[in-house]
């Protein structure tokens, strides 16, 4: 059973938790973002299949350059935050006090993926346009 506490909306939006708390709320928002993109491309489907002209509106919601990079951003994010989780769940007793490091290095590495897809993903949209 979780803990009862009571703080107040205005205490817990002011709340500073740093590197940690960033990353468990990007964590949740990359979850947000995949099952949206599953649930958008799942109507897709299913309204193009009927021939509705509403199927390639949402085609081109999920096609467009800024909800590619958005897609990017949740899926990259979510798996390099889960593996972090994922090995330091494997060896608590040896790398859990290093657990801050661990996100500045997945900050890192985050970092350097993300741009480079970030980067295709434009070049790509840019070469459609032309």
């Amino acid at each position: 059973m979780g803990l009862k506490r009571d703080v107040s909306l205005s205490t817990a939006l002011r709340y500073k938790g740093q590197g940690p708390f960033l990353t468990f709320i990007l964590h949740r928002i990359g979850g947000m973002g995949m099952a949206i993109f599953i649930t958008i491309h799942i109507l897709s489907t299913f309204v193009e299949g009927k021939g509705w002209a509403i199927g390639d509106f949402i085609n081109d919601i999920y096609m467009s350059p800024p909800f590619q990079i958005f897609i990017l951003f949740c899926v990259l994010f979510h798996a390099l935050n889960g593996l972090r989780i994922t090995i330091l769940d494997l060896f608590p007793k040896k790398l859990i006090q290093y657990h801050r490091q661990a996100i500045m290095i997945e900050w890192v590495i985050f970092a350097i993926l993300f741009s480079f897809a970030a980067v295709s993903v434009i070049t790509t949209a840019i070469a459609r346009l032309g």
